[in-house]
This record gives C-alpha cells, sequence and structure tokens, in this order.
C-alpha cells in the first residue's frame, strides 16, 4: 500500500506503550496517520514517541489507564475539539492477573481484570463508537485470544466477555458502521505471554511489528 495511504488520518491506540500496541502505532504513523496513544507507562509512550518521530510520524501521548472513565472522557473530548473525529480505533489495552487456580481467584484480581477488560472495552465503546462515526474510514480494531493457559481463568473469562462484546457490536454496526474487526495475533513474546507461558522458548514467536503489518495492511489496503 502506499506509504502515506492514511495521511491526515487520526488513529487513537490504546495500550500503545509496549507489544502489538505499540507496533500498530508505529504503523499507523508509518503511513501518515497522527497517532494519539494511550498507556499508563509514561516512558513507554516517550520510547514510542522517539520512534515514530524517527521514523517521520507524528503521535501525541495520553498518559491514562483506559479504566479511568473521567480520564477517557476528556480525551474523547479532546480529539473532537481539536480534529473534530477520528477515523481509526485501535484497541490493545489489556490486563492479566497473575496464575491462579479457577477454585482460587482472589477478588481483587478478579475486579482488576474485570475493569480494563470488560468494563473499559464497554465504556470505550459508547465514548469513541460516536467519535469515529463521522469518519469515512470509520474503523474499531480489536485483538482475540483464547487465554488457553491453565491457571489464568480470570483473563480468560474476562476475554470471553470481552469478545462476546465486541461480537455483538460488530453484528449491529454491519449495515451502517463502524466497520469492527476482530482479529487473532499469532502468539507473540510480550510480558502478558511471558507471564502465562514462563520458560518458553520465544524464538519461534511472531514478532509485534511483523503481526501489525500482517493484520492491518489488509484492513487499510488501496
Amino acid at each position: 500500500m502506499n506509504s502515506k495511504a492514511l495521511d491526515g488520518r487520526i488513529a487513537l491506540v490504546t495500550g500503545a506503550s509496549r507489544g502489538l500496541g505499540a507496533a500498530c502505532a508505529e504503523w499507523l504513523a508509518a503511513r501518515g496517520a497522527h497517532v494519539v496513544a494511550v498507556a499508563r507507562t509514561t516512558g513507554g509512550l516517550e520510547e514510542l514517541d522517539d520512534r515514530i518521530q524517527a521514523a517521520g510520524g507524528s503521535a501525541t501521548l495520553a498518559p491514562m489507564d483506559v479504566a479511568n472513565e473521567a480520564a477517557m472522557a476528556h480525551l474523547c473530548r479532546s480529539i473532537h475539539d481539536r480534529w473534530g473525529k477520528a477515523d481509526i480505533w485501535v484497541h490493545a489495552a489489556i490486563h492479566a492477573t497473575a496464575l491462579t487456580p479457577a477454585g482460587q481467584i482472589r477478588e481483587k484480581d478478579l475486579d482488576a481484570n474485570i475493569a480494563t477488560n470488560i468494563r473499559a472495552t464497554a465504556r470505550l465503546i459508547s465514548m469513541v463508537g460516536p467519535l469515529i462515526a463521522p469518519s469515512d474510514m470509520a474503523t474499531a480494531i480489536f485483538f482475540d485470544d483464547e487465554g488457553e493457559a491453565m491457571y489464568g481463568g480470570a483473563y480468560a473469562m474476562s476475554k470471553a466477555a470481552q469478545r462476546a462484546l465486541v461480537t455483538r457490536w460488530q453484528a449491529e454496526s454491519a449495515k451502517h458502521g463502524p466497520r469492527v474487526e476482530l482479529l487473532s495475533p499469532k502468539p507473540m513474546p510480550t510480558a502478558v505471554r511471558a507471564r502465562f507461558h514462563p520458560g518458553e522458548p520465544r524464538e519461534g514467536l511472531a514478532q509485534p511489528r511483523d503481526e501489525a503489518e500482517r493484520l492491518l495492511a489488509p484492513l487499510f489496503a488501496g
């Protein structure tokens, strides 16, 4: 595709400081989109911004927790006030607590998974949906995984609920938009996977940069 095919587009990337979220932010910026990068890790966002700028792209950093409703509402309002809309939303923010047998899941771990993976996703759909709706490229992108690791029940449960919500939105938006995509990345050497698969050899795992290209290029070809 044209290296600047997304020139002038606004891309909101939640969970952008590392892993696939960071790789998607860099991919979009390299093709001309201005990336609004959201994550809790300020250092990770600053490193992302350095890479984007070094490649000739541009980004706005928003260090905040996607589970903070007031902060995210303010950000969406700021995007609207500055640009009138966003065009693309990539949601890569997830939370994974420690491995725990199903019968021993602590309430605070369960609540943490629910807060980010379910409640924040639902709120963001209600906030970001109207923000991208005016765009002729309105696209919302989510990432799926089965959370197959043993002792990862709290995470797997929350991801199943997230999947159900996203697929319902996808069906509801099929006629009039936005385009909602639920993509399945290959296993990557991310911090979350390392938590679920300690000691796993990382050499054969896909790289986030390669997965961003594989998953995003078909959506924005042309």
